[in-house]
Parts: C-alpha cells; sequence; structure tokens
C-alpha cells in the first residue's frame, strides 16, 4: 500500500485567476478574443512599470503592456513588452502565442516568497506593484510556459478588477478595447 503524496506547498496560496498569454501580433490577439472567444471588453494599460524590478536577481526597467478582459471569473491577460531589456517577455521565458503564465492572487506577497521557497520555485521576476503591493514570477521547476506570478495587488485595485469584471459581464460587444491611464 502506498502512501498518499503530499501536495505541495503552492497550492495552498490560493487558485488561479488568471491565463496570460504573450502574442506576437498584440492586436490580432486581442482581435481573436473578442471576435472568436467572445471576451471583452479589454482594459488596456500602457507603459506598466514594476517598482524596484528585478530579473534574475539583477535591477532592470522592462515596461510592457498589457490587456486584461474577463471570461467569467478568469482574467484573459495579453502581454506586449515595449523594449529588449532582460524580462519575462525577453529571453529564455518568451514563450510566444501559448499560455505563458498564470497568475495566483495572494493576500502577503512574503508567505508566496517563502512557500516558493519551500518548494524549490526559483524567483525569476520580482517588483512592487505601487505603494503596498508586490509581485514575483516563479519557476516552480518546469521551465518557460510553466511560470506562476504570485500578485499581492495594491491597495484599490479591487475595484478596478471589480469595475473589469462587471463590464465583462454585461458586455454587448460595444467598445472593445478600452486604454485606462
Amino acid at each position: 500500500m502506498t502512501s498518499p503524496i503530499k501536495p505541495g506547498p503552492l497550492k495552498a496560496l490560493g487558485d488561479v485567476i488568471q491565463l496570460a498569454y504573450y502574442p506576437t501580433d498584440f492586436d490580432a490577439a486581442m482581435k481573436y478574443w473578442i471576435e472568436t472567444v467572445g471576451v471583452g471588453p479589454f482594459f488596456v494599460l500602457n507603459d506598466v512599470r514594476l517598482g524596484d524590478m528585478k530579473y534574475k536577481g539583477q535591477p532592470v526597467d522592462a515596461p510592457f503592456t498589457m490587456a486584461i478582459g474577463y471570461w467569467g471569473d478568469i482574467q484573459i491577460e495579453l502581454i506586449k513588452c515595449e523594449g529588449d531589456a532582460p524580462s519575462l517577455y525577453n529571453g529564455e521565458y518568451a514563450v510566444r502565442d501559448r499560455l505563458h503564465h498564470v497568475c495566483v492572487f495572494v493576500k502577503d506577497i512574503n508567505e508566496a516568497r517563502a512557500a516558493c521557497a519551500e518548494a524549490g520555485a526559483e524567483i525569476i521576476v520580482e517588483g512592487t506593484v505601487g505603494e503596498d503591493g508586490g509581485v514575483i514570477y516563479v519557476d516552480p521547476g518546469q521551465g518557460p510556459g510553466f511560470v506562476i506570478e504570485y500578485l499581492q495587488p495594491m491597495g484599490g485595485s479591487e475595484g478596478l478588477f471589480q469595475m473589469m469584471k462587471d463590464a465583462a459581464r454585461d458586455w454587448d460587444g460595444s467598445d472593445p478595447v478600452r486604454v485606462l491611464q
């Protein structure tokens, strides 16, 4: 008789709330998600920059654009890299046109760091989000395409995400791309 396998520490951090893609053609990908799948509206945030951003432990400034739309309770995120600085979107982790990473919201980024250390997950990117939020992108051991983002949202962002989710719930196809900022 075999004993049950002990679940790893990462599951306890929370459920996946987002599927993120890094498409070769950002606009075509958004058109696909809107016109074929029916996800929308998408909310675009340009020139996103993490505070105190590090890539593999080295300080870096790697801005990106993201578009978020909701499919029920799941966020669909599309990413466009805004430069060639070392980042999750350049080099070995820059998988395109398929699932790039998933995201889990956490209450405490330090607890996520501890669970990742326990699991042997390598932190690829880390940074701050606003004044009181934080994020880490980790490779739990399977390499590119299997990255997990742990996000402690900055204060007030719950309302922003709820606004996006509410817009998707009753969306009639009008104004499919909405730029924020």
